[in-house]
């Protein structure tokens, strides 16, 4: 696992050994999801910030939750709403999968930056290439562009609503959402909402079949790989989504597993460390928590 380039080895080893003690014990489902808190209760003690963590177990319903309802900043995992609302205009017919779009810069108005803002201006693009930058390399003009396609803000709120995700909401171009953009960013969620929405998609029950199928694969095909999927063998399928701002580091992620599907999501707010390292201390949580999970449920 790449996750040992970064000298963390010692402290993810023993935690390894103390849930694959647990396991060859044979415990119940009950002592091992105590089992597994007790270990996550260890990682987060002395973090200096403040931590929210999700994680179930999707074959035996094993759930894990510190601070799982509390309010965090989405980052850009926000873009995993906009990704199902734009989905949900594309299925009601007033999207096309298809279509071409024209690239101006003015559309988006956002500071320079990314692969789309390097496109010559009256560039032609797809629809799906668009979405692909905004959900594999996290691009945020595509991002800015994809949210207006799906109506903006409030479109993207009122379905998230109408779903039964009352604490996620997009904040940034929405109206009446500026006191909240003060404080959260782009946008705000829960760990267990965050968790609930990719697990949403990955059972087929957002939009539809069809679209779930299709968000679902583009959260497969993602390029920043570095924190929660480094501990995960190369050869499991995993969706995710990843989202980092100075004092916040996030990620939600769905492992289908030999050992049975599970997902997680691991978000932090208020980090006294803001640096872009790969040993920020967000950074290294995200990372020993999927460690944790993954030889705990993984196998």
């Amino acid at each position: 696992m790449r996750l040992y380039r970064y000298g963390h080895a010692i402290i993810v080893l023993s935690l390894l050994l103390i849930v694959s003690a647990c396991s060859s014990t044979k415990i119940s489902p009950a002592e091992e999801s105590k089992a597994i808190d007790q270990n996550l209760q260890t990682l987060i003690t002395h973090f200096k910030g403040d931590v929210g963590i999700y994680a179930k177990n999707l074959s035996n319903g094993q759930e894990i939750a510190l601070n799982a309802d509390s309010l965090f900043p989405t980052a850009s995992m926000v873009k995993i709403p906009i990704l199902l609302v734009l989905f949900d205009r594309i299925q009601s017919g007033d999207l096309a999968y298809d279509s071409t779009l024209m690239w101006m810069p003015e559309v988006v108005n956002y500071p320079p930056g990314g692969m789309l803002s390097s496109l010559k201006d009256s560039s032609k693009i797809s629809l799906t290439k668009m979405i692909s930058l905004m959900i594999t390399y996290s691009d945020n003009h595509a991002s800015l562009w994809c949210q207006e396609l799906a109506g903006g803000g409030l479109q993207i709120n009122q379905w998230l609503q109408k779903n039964g995700f009352s604490k996620t909401r997009m904040n940034s171009r929405t109206l009446d959402r500026q006191d909240d953009w003060k404080i959260y960013g782009w946008g705000q969620t829960t760990p267990r909402e965050m968790a609930g929405l990719l697990t949403m998609i990955h059972e087929n029950k957002a939009v539809s079949p069809w679209a779930s199928e299709e968000m679902y694969r583009y959260l497969t095909r993602i390029y920043w790989d570095d924190e929660a999927l480094s501990a995960i063998p190369r050869t499991v399928q995993v969706a995710s989504k990843q989202g980092a701002v100075s004092q916040s580091r996030s990620e939600v992620v769905l492992v289908n597993a030999p050992g049975g599907a599970y997902v997680f999501c691991v978000i932090t707010n208020n980090q006294v460390d803001e640096s872009w390292d790969a040993d920020n201390t967000g950074y290294v949580l995200l990372r020993e928590v999927s460690a944790l999970l993954w030889s705990a449920w993984g196998i």
